[in-house]
């Protein structure tokens, strides 16, 4: 029975977010004075060459006296990065079809950037491809 108890604990409340490869658990539990606290657990999967695959988990702990002061940095970081670089992820490393290419030159950053407002922002998802060159 104690056992069970402990399961009742451990799901008090929780909520998953899936992310590509990662997966993120936050989940309330409580402390043994019976008080609750949050976990977060970041699950990054891995595929091995074999084809077997395992995971790596990442978790931190976060205490109700934490909580204010946590929102307000997160919340300010997350506006940060929003501020600077907009919304849309921009790495090509979260394309599935990604290769790393260590031999060709990177294209200047000006380049990027000449985009038209008239541009929607589902076109500029889009990678130009010149069939000239395969």
């Amino acid at each position: 029975m104690h056992n069970n108890e402990m399961m009742e604990k451990e799901e008090i409340f929780s909520k998953v977010l899936r992310a590509g490869r990662r997966t993120y658990f936050f989940d309330v539990r409580a402390t043994k004075a019976d008080d609750y606290y949050l976990t977060i657990t970041e699950s990054k999967k891995f595929t091995n060459d074999d084809g077997s695959f395992h995971y790596k988990k990442h978790k931190i702990y976060l205490y109700k006296e934490d909580f204010s002061e946590f929102n307000d940095i997160l919340k300010e970081m997350t506006d940060y990065i929003i501020n600077e670089k907009g919304d849309e992820v921009i790495s090509e490393r979260h394309q599935k079809d990604f290769k790393k290419e260590y031999d060709t030159p990177a294209s200047p950053a000006s380049e990027t950037k000449t985009e038209t407002s008239e541009t929607s922002s589902a076109e500029s998802r889009f990678t130009d491809i010149d069939f000239d060159d395969i």
